[in-house]
């Protein structure tokens, strides 16, 4: 029996064809390939500078406490103030995330709080930094504190120009004769205002800073260059927040963040009795201290 002839050719256009099958695009793309412009991987946020917390019950000094709370120099029992320099923590659930302690004095004439809170912020998206996301957190709270616009202080009154001896609002000038007779009611008038006014200034002055009024203001009500504000150099932002509430009982708040890390510190003081009321201008001062000394500990 005659066998068949082997054709070449039909054997090398099945390898071709099964190569091509097979095989990938002629200019060696695949279809995995990235477009132009695509990345095959999409680099993740930077994360925080700050990967733990510090104890919140040790971040405050006793000469701190002693200045913040005057109570705990006041208490004779050893043991007592020794318990109450060492604050109580606050109940937490993940001490890498979040900490905190409270103090607590009482003395003679009123009772001090002292909160002192960590809060170690973590962005689980890999588009958004911890940076940026503590920074969102920190701008909510700035808002919730509702941080009213800066306004005009007197130093800006007393730089505006003098109209004193301009002309009045009808545009002519003073006649002599208004001006002499209008000379002694109105210097005797102002004569007797100025007196009670002057006696009332020179009360003030001479006196001890009260702490039940502030100047252009309602008694009891925060000074305006004391009220609620944003603040420099402490940390990346900062406010400050102060409120009085109906039974005298005055709350300084001041919230800084510092890289993913935020920072609260609400100090409280009631008075003993309801005819006095915290001076802003203290407790301000006081907490504005210890965030500074907070800050610190992070730039080291």
């Amino acid at each position: 029996m005659q066998r068949k002839a082997y054709v070449p050719g039909v054997a090398a256009l099945l390898a071709a064809l099964l190569a091509g099958c097979t095989g990938g695009s002629p200019d060696g793309g695949g279809e995995d390939d990235p477009k132009p412009g695509d990345t095959a991987t999409t680099a993740a946020a930077q994360p925080g500078r700050y990967r733990t917390l510090p104890e919140p019950c040790a971040a405050v000094s006793p000469d701190t406490l002693d200045s913040l709370l005057p109570g705990i120099e006041q208490l004779t029992d050893e043991e007592q103030r020794e318990k109450a320099y060492e604050g109580t923590a606050t109940v937490t659930y993940d001490t890498d995330r979040k900490v905190g302690c409270r103090w607590k004095a009482e003395s003679g004439t009123a009772t001090d709080h002292l909160l002192v809170d960590f809060e170690r912020v973590v962005s689980y998206d890999n588009a958004v930094s911890d940076d940026d996301r503590a920074t969102e957190i920190y701008t909510k709270k700035e808002e919730a504190a509702d941080i009213p616009e800066p306004v005009a202080s007197s130093s800006d009154a007393a730089d505006s120009p003098d109209t004193s001896d301009s002309p009045d609002a009808s545009g002519a000038p003073e006649s002599p004769e208004s001006s002499a007779s209008g000379s002694t009611p109105s210097s005797g008038a102002s004569g007797a205002s100025g007196a009670s006014g002057a006696s009332g200034a020179s009360g003030d002055a001479g006196g001890a800073p009260s702490t039940s009024s502030s100047a252009g203001g309602a008694p009891g009500s925060t000074p305006t260059a004391l009220q609620p504000r944003t603040l420099d150099s402490l940390g990346n932002a900062a406010f400050l927040d102060d409120a009085l509430n109906a039974s005298k009982q005055r709350s300084v708040t001041v919230v800084f963040r510092t890289s993913n890390v935020l920072v609260t510190i609400q100090y409280d003081e009631q008075p003993a009795t309801t005819t006095d009321v915290p001076s802003s201008e203290e407790m301000q001062d006081r907490a504005r201290k210890l965030a500074g000394q907070l800050a610190e500990t992070f730039s080291d």
